[in-house]
């Protein structure tokens, strides 16, 4: 049950995803808003990057991110990020849709090389945890940048405060 439920949100997070990295100007892909900040194009490609992460923690018990090469591109090419966040979610989606709810209970470790990173811990909990709660998380990062830069903020849980102003 708790897998319908998962796909479910999923579904309707990609979407408003997708709404905010479309809201990512080119003119801005350099701002940050300190010096240990990411850019706006880092930020954003940071969170396309995280559904290709779906795949190493829903279908490996261990995942070696050292062992692991992803292509992403220039992070100040909104595009390629667009592209690259399009790909992951079909990798992502079929890492969901290939679990069961014994997979959920299962141990599952992040470790770069040697060195453990997270974990072990139960697999439903690196779902809501690592995945999904961090692509919220960066999420809200973004739209301060976007209202930072003077950008519009797409409406994903309904209208924005500006849309609300129209009416």
């Amino acid at each position: 049950m708790i897998l319908q439920y998962l796909l479910g949100e999923f579904e309707h997070e990609v979407t408003s995803t997708r709404k905010l990295l479309q809201a990512v100007p080119e003119k801005d892909l350099d701002y940050k808003p300190s010096e240990v900040s990411w850019t706006m194009g880092q930020l954003a490609q940071h969170i396309a990057t995280i559904y290709y992460w779906y795949e190493g923690a829903l279908t490996k018990d261990v995942y070696d991110m050292a062992a692991d090469r992803l292509e992403r591109g220039s992070p100040n090419d909104i595009k390629a990020t667009l592209e690259l966040f399009e790909r992951n979610v079909e990798k992502a989606r079929a890492a969901l849709k290939s679990l069961t709810e014994q997979k959920l209970q299962d141990n599952w470790t992040m470790k770069a090389g040697e060195t453990v990173l997270l974990g072990p811990i139960p697999r439903g909990i690196v779902s809501r945890g690592f995945l999904f709660n961090h692509i919220y998380h960066h999420r809200g990062e973004l739209i301060v940048y976007l209202r930072a830069t003077g950008n519009k903020v797409p409406g994903m849980y309904g209208p924005t405060y500006e849309e609300s102003k129209k009416n």
